[in-house]
């Protein structure tokens, strides 16, 4: 991971790349709350997912996610409200393929869990825009 801030938000990003990394789905749902809505746009169609069972619907494409690497291209973060906006470079390895593409993931806190997560590709790995 690269330019991560050493910020609370920082840690907690970390965090959640790292459960990816580790496949660990339970751990990653903990960072939400249980009626968070995550709205997708990785199919090019947005796709919402609301509450802890439909949020772990959409966490089961990382079980294919064999190697994960970001960096972050813009940050910004803030307190009141707790509030995160990201976009990153990733390079990932999914069946032994892999690809490079661009997110953009955006969080909404609630006493420290997301309640709120934009999870948007703005670059397909094709090179198309999202």
């Amino acid at each position: 991971m690269k330019n991560v801030p050493d910020t609370k938000l920082g840690k907690m990003y970390k965090e959640h790349i790292q459960h990816i990394l580790d496949k660990n789905i339970n751990a990653l749902l903990d960072q939400y709350t249980d009626d968070a809505t995550l709205i997708s746009s990785f199919s090019k169609s947005p796709v919402i997912y609301k509450g802890r069972d439909q949020v772990n619907e959409h966490m089961q494409g990382i079980l294919g996610i064999d190697g994960l690497e970001t960096e972050i291209v813009f940050w910004a973060e803030t307190e009141n409200p707790e509030t995160l906006m990201i976009t990153e470079q990733i390079t990932m390895t999914v069946g032994g393929e892999k690809s490079e593409m661009r997110f953009a993931d955006s969080w909404v806190l609630e006493n420290g869990r997301i309640a709120i997560h934009f999870a948007g590709m703005v670059q397909h790995p094709d090179g198309t825009l999202a």
